[in-house]
């Protein structure tokens, strides 16, 4: 199956739409990196292809390693980066010499035909060299962040947005669709995905959660379900992982020597002792249910604090993430309160349920939740129902009622360089490993205590 039908696919059949206009873009699939379909009753239907030569995916991981970040692993940092630049000294540099808007939607990218040989194609040498030329010697990962590389990262996001509303803009007056599903590893960029949505170029955006490459294998089997002659669902989140029960939970505790455990009645108690918990300054891990599907953590598998205490981000840093300062947090806010404290459209609310755009913390409300308000006051706002997670909401609620502010900072349950939780075993090992202040696994409340003093209560 080609791989960007099976990253359309993904999107565009949960989406519960219609008619669509569907955009996949990511670094490259066989030989295209980015290709706009139509979709409706007869399924989809390539409208335009953009050539590997001119992917905005490639050009943007060619600038994450020119700024010392893992190429095709560390692009989400020069996401984060961006708000601290200045894009205006830069972007006509790159709008003269490495990208090129043309008609009828049409861009490229003439910065990676540099590329011409066999050994510039695999590291990009020759595309690097020209940017070096221009902006000076390429960043090595150890180095500092000094505000050149913040004003280019800048440039670069600011060029990936206008490249794609070029793009989407023609196919919306060409089509007359009016709503628009996204896949690829470019529709992860949610500061992107936030301009689009602030736009009004579409009606309604869907983003599938898992945009990149693990999502392809959702949508080869919506293909597949499809020529079976089954009925497409709409997405109901991405709860699709592994749950495991009580008794995997009690198992993972039993042996492990120094803990205090609480075994709340109900899931009341539970939110009310954890929301009291966070609020008195604790950094908690957070296992409840399936495993979420795609690279954010939801709800499921979360590390959650006090969003109001600007040292909490430095705090998680100094103890779990080890990650770049300039780096944001997520808050996790409940869908009654989302309009607000973020500028968000009522009906916009449930876009928000898997912090795929960015929206921006409003003015009031933005000295008091420093540790998810980012430098320009933007935010990557998860919306929570209390339809669809009703645990993670009821915490969340709680702690308005303690704090005033129904709005938690969730990252996701790991360390650096491991992938997020996904047994009870690992959530255990990794709330030790790492000093967070408590776990929540199911029903327990864990906390440390010397050996001798712990409790099943």
């Amino acid at each position: 199956m080609p791989h960007h039908l099976a990253h359309a696919a993904s999107a565009y059949y949960p989406s519960g739409y219609g008619d669509a206009l569907v955009l996949v873009s990511d670094g490259l699939g066989e030989r295209h990196s980015a290709t706009v379909y139509t979709a409706g009753a007869d399924g989809l239907e390539t409208l335009a292809e953009v050539p590997a030569h001119s992917s905005l995916g490639l050009l943007y991981g060619l600038f994450t390693l020119y700024l010392g970040f893992a190429f095709g692993d560390g692009e989400y940092k020069v996401m984060g980066l961006a708000p601290h630049g200045d894009a205006d000294g830069h972007i006509g540099t790159f709008l003269r010499n490495w990208v090129h808007l043309g008609s009828d939607g049409r861009y490229s990218v003439p910065l990676l035909l540099e590329n011409v040989h066999d050994l510039d194609k695999e590291t990009y040498g020759a595309a690097l060299a020209l940017i070096e030329r221009e902006f000076g010697p390429r960043r090595a990962p150890d180095e500092p962040i000094e505000q050149r590389h913040k004003d280019i990262a800048a440039a670069l996001q600011a060029v990936l947005q206008r490249a794609q509303l070029h793009q989407l803009a023609h196919f919306r007056r060409e089509t007359g669709l009016t709503r628009l599903c996204l896949a690829g590893g470019v529709a992860l960029n949610c500061a992107a995905n936030g301009v689009l949505l602030r736009s009004g170029l579409f009606e309604d955006i869907y983003v599938q959660p898992a945009s990149g490459d693990d999502g392809a294998a959702l949508g080869a089997a919506h293909v597949a379900a499809v020529e079976a002659g089954d009925r497409p669902r709409s997405a109901t989140g991405t709860a699709y992982g592994p749950v495991y029960g009580p008794r995997a939970c009690e198992q993972a505790v039993a042996a492990v020597p120094g803990l205090a455990i609480h075994r709340a009645a109900d899931d009341a108690e539970l939110a009310r002792l954890t929301a009291r918990s966070i609020a008195d300054g604790q950094i908690v891990g957070w296992f409840q249910g399936p495993m979420e599907f795609g690279p954010r953590a939801l709800g499921h598998r979360s590390i959650l604090a006090d969003p109001r205490v600007a040292g909490v981000r430095e705090r998680i840093n100094a103890l779990v993430k080890k990650r770049e300062s300039f780096r944001p947090f997520a808050p996790a806010v409940t869908e009654e309160a989302a309009t607000a404290l973020f500028e968000i459209e009522p009906e916009d609310v449930h876009r928000f349920a898997e912090m795929l755009f960015v929206a921006y913390v409003r003015q009031e409300y933005a000295e008091r939740l420093p540790a998810v308000t980012h430098v320009d006051g933007s935010a990557r706002v998860q919306s929570v129902s209390r339809g669809s997670s009703p645990l993670f909401w009821s915490l969340i609620e709680e702690f308005g009622a303690l704090t005033g502010l129904p709005v938690v900072l969730n990252t996701s349950f790991n360390v650096a360089g491991q992938p997020i939780v996904r047994t009870p075993e690992e959530a255990v090992r990794t709330f030790i490993a790492a000093g967070l202040d408590a776990l929540v696994l199911g029903r327990l409340l864990i906390t440390r205590t010397a050996a001798k003093d712990r409790t099943a209560t």
